[in-house]
């Protein structure tokens, strides 16, 4: 695609061009990405095409356009050219230290409102392990008022964007960020653990998307051979970190759930009331279980 050499051209006939031009390269989501990029290099949102589609684009944003749509044809996810993502109620900076949040990540805030809300806590103590782009630990700071909230990671890159994304919500109260392996950098006790875990297995890593495998981090994805070995650890480990009644919430993959069932089971001197929440498709998407 040579659209900085042909001239003068519409956001019409630039947003056909750059469709076709992902279209061939096997981007499923070919039409909305070119009108997604186009918008951000533009700084207007896609309902501007649809009012002026006579509009030209200068040479320069034409050349920046290109140079994005041969990345995102190469694979590299929209979030990562743009360097944001929304989720929750507000919009992430991201980038390639950070997975990606997902809309079904949604569902383990949702679960850990539900459970604090019939808990009736007063002024929990939250606790966010791997917290990569801060997503979970940054909406329940927003919807939880009083929460004391902990976040952790391995990653500092992976803190250093999560610190910028509490910074720029301005949280009444703030978050603490602690780098570290799991409970590694933490201490006390905490009512409440969330966590969405790497549950991706060596063969399941195999056959993900160019998209996911090529450019989001290994070590938010990786978990090991089986893709149990992060819940292994986690479920065994938090019971020492819950408080009295405290709940253990966390995102499993969509034919995890029997596997990281029978992990709770193993351990039934310390959990009870285990159960699982489907996502919006209907998957299991996040399991807990209260400490006895």
């Amino acid at each position: 695609m040579r659209l900085a050499a042909k001239g003068k051209m519409t956001v019409r006939e630039i947003i056909f061009e750059a469709t076709q031009t992902l279209e061939k390269a096997g981007i499923p989501s070919a039409r909305l990405d070119a009108e997604v990029l186009l918008a951000f290099l533009l700084r207007c949102n896609r309902l501007a095409f649809i009012k002026n589609p006579d509009e030209a684009p200068s040479k320069k944003q034409l050349a920046d356009f290109e140079r994005l749509i041969a990345r995102r044809a190469k694979g590299e996810p929209v979030a990562y050219l743009t360097g944001r993502k929304a989720f929750w109620s507000f919009v992430l900076e991201v980038n390639p230290s950070v997975l990606i949040p997902r809309p079904d990540t949604e569902v383990i805030v949702e679960e850990a409102l539900s459970v604090a809300q019939r808990e009736a806590w007063s002024n929990p103590r939250i606790l966010d392990i791997g917290t990569g782009s801060g997503a979970i630990a940054l909406a329940l700071a927003c919807e939880i008022p009083g929460a004391a909230i902990t976040a952790t990671d391995i990653s500092s890159a992976a803190l250093k964007t999560a610190q910028k994304n509490a910074a720029a919500l301005k949280l009444d109260q703030p978050v603490v960020f602690r780098e570290g392996d799991l409970f590694e950098p933490v201490d006390g006790r905490f009512d409440l653990i969330v966590s969405n875990p790497p549950y991706i297995g060596a063969e399941d890593f195999e056959s993900l998307p160019a998209g996911v495998k090529n450019f989001e981090p290994d070590e938010a994805l990786r978990a090991g051979q089986t893709g149990l070995e992060f819940y292994q650890k986690l479920i065994y480990q938090a019971h020492g970190y819950l408080a009295e009644n405290g709940w253990l919430l966390l995102e499993i993959g969509a034919t995890q759930e029997q596997e990281v069932r029978a992990i709770f089971e193993a351990h039934k001197d310390f959990y009870e009331r285990v159960d699982v929440r489907e996502d919006y498709a209907g998957l299991p998407r996040v399991i807990k279980g209260r400490r006895r």
